[in-house]
């Protein structure tokens, strides 16, 4: 009988351990995921928090007193295109642009040999003139000699009656002739005096004391300022008073009931914009601009400054009273909404390097939109509403808007 065979006996466990196996790993993995989540947690804790910034500003507290503002440009109120009646070759030019000059200044020369000639004729007529009166004075004296000889031998019949007669007349022609040569000189002077006006049309002087804004001509042009033909100048130059400059802003009709002359201002001009200039309301011109519904109003400065040129743009602001001299300087101020409470006191978070800086602050009047504080620089970046978790040294990161 042969052997059994007994490798069918044998009992097939391979599906027995492999479930057994994985179960050994579910500890492990399920440490991984803790793991994971703990991290994930922890780098979202650590990573920058997203907030709004705002920039701490300077502010005037002007502001509270402005019942309106305009935009104008800075004009002379005595500015002239200096040129001459005499009409010629600009021979001399002794100015330039920004040139200062003085009233009555010699500032440019017009070609003048012709009139120079009608005046050394002029001149010469009156000597003319002059010599013909001596001549004629002597006339005079000659025939009023004879008259009284002739008057003394009349008496005894000496002389004849027409030859009394005859000096009589002699007599009476010198005084004629004397009488039209003073005429005649009185006439040569005024010829005279005309030439020399001529002569002095062709120095062009300055009309006031002022600075020379533009060069319209060069020496060689020719001068024709009532003439508008090609390749003629009207005006040598133009100059301003600078004395005299003050500031044209159109306001809408609608507000000019706010405006009233002497009325206080403050102006800001755009080419410097660092300082606020005081104004008074100078006068207001009583008509109206139909296309654009605007009253023109020019405003004085009180005080000079050589920095100010015309043609400068402008913003003012209608004051309701006169500015308090502390309230012309700027005070720093921002958002009140970035000002927080933090343990009774009020701070804001200053981010730098990215990082929220708690700074306590102290809070001034209200300026407009804006609140005035101490304690932080104008420029400072500020976050704005902070949230109440937000602490000193806090990662922030700004959002973009």
């Amino acid at each position: 009988m042969p052997d059994p065979d007994l490798s069918r006996l044998k009992i097939d466990r391979g599906p027995l351990t492999a479930p057994s196996r994985r179960r050994r790993w579910l500890p492990y993995i399920a440490i991984a995921v803790v793991l994971a989540a703990a991290a994930a947690v922890t780098f979202k804790l650590a990573s920058p928090t997203a907030v709004e910034t705002v920039t701490v500003s300077s502010a005037y507290p002007s502001q509270n007193y402005t019942l309106l503002n305009a935009t104008g440009y800075v004009v002379p109120q005595r500015k002239a295109a200096v040129a001459s009646k005499a009409q010629g070759r600009l021979e001399w030019l002794g100015v330039l642009e920004g040139s200062r000059v003085k009233k009555g200044e010699i500032i440019a020369r017009i070609e003048s040999r012709d009139v120079d000639a009608t005046l050394a004729q002029s001149t010469a007529q009156v000597k003319v003139a002059q010599a013909n009166l001596e001549l004629q004075l002597a006339e005079l004296r000659d025939a009023d000699v004879n008259l009284r000889r002739d008057e003394q031998l009349l008496g005894p019949k000496a002389i004849s009656v027409q030859q009394y007669d005859a000096d009589l007349a002699r007599f009476r022609k010198a005084q004629a002739s004397v009488a039209n040569s003073r005429a005649a000189i009185v006439s040569a002077q005024a010829s005279a005096r005309a030439a020399q006006v001529a002569v002095d049309q062709t120095v062009i002087r300055a009309p006031f004391d002022g600075v020379v804004l533009v060069k319209h001509a060069n020496v060689g042009d020719n001068i024709t300022p009532f003439s508008s033909a090609s390749d003629t100048k009207g005006a040598v130059v133009t100059i301003a008073d600078m004395d005299t400059l003050e500031v044209e802003a159109d306001v809408a009709e609608s507000n000019i009931a706010k405006i009233r002359a002497d009325q206080p201002c403050l102006m800001l001009l755009d080419a410097l914009p660092d300082v606020r200039f005081a104004g008074q309301v100078s006068r207001i011109v009583p008509t109206v601009d139909r296309s654009k519904a605007t009253v023109l109003v020019k405003v004085r400065f009180v005080d000079r400054d050589a920095r100010v040129l015309p043609d400068m743009s402008a913003k003012i602001a209608f004051l309701s009273k006169p500015l308090p001299e502390q309230d012309r300087k700027p005070v720093v101020a921002v958002q009140p909404a970035a000002i927080a409470t933090r343990d009774g006191r009020k701070v804001v978070f200053v981010i730098r390097d990215g990082k929220a800086h708690e700074t306590a602050v102290t809070t001034g009047e209200r300026i407009g939109e804006l609140v005035a504080v101490s304690g932080v620089a104008a420029g400072a970046t500020v976050v704005l509403a902070p949230a109440d978790k937000l602490r000193d040294g806090a990662s922030v990161t700004a959002k973009k808007k």
